[in-house]
């Protein structure tokens, strides 16, 4: 049972990282990283600075 929920949590922040990581210039393929935990903190933390980035200019 905690395999499923696994999934459902793994799933629930692959499919939105899918869309948000191209928009930053992100290959979108490092989403899989989301299946680790720190990967999904390392991701939010990449994008924060970006978008920190953008506001900038």
């Amino acid at each position: 049972m905690p395999t499923l929920y696994w999934l459902i949590i793994s799933a629930a922040t692959i499919i939105p990282m899918l869309k948000v990581l191209p928009f930053f210039g992100i290959n979108k393929y490092w989403a899989a990283a989301c299946v680790i935990p720190l990967g999904t903190v390392a991701l939010l933390w990449l994008v924060a600075m970006k978008l920190n980035e953008l506001e900038k200019r």
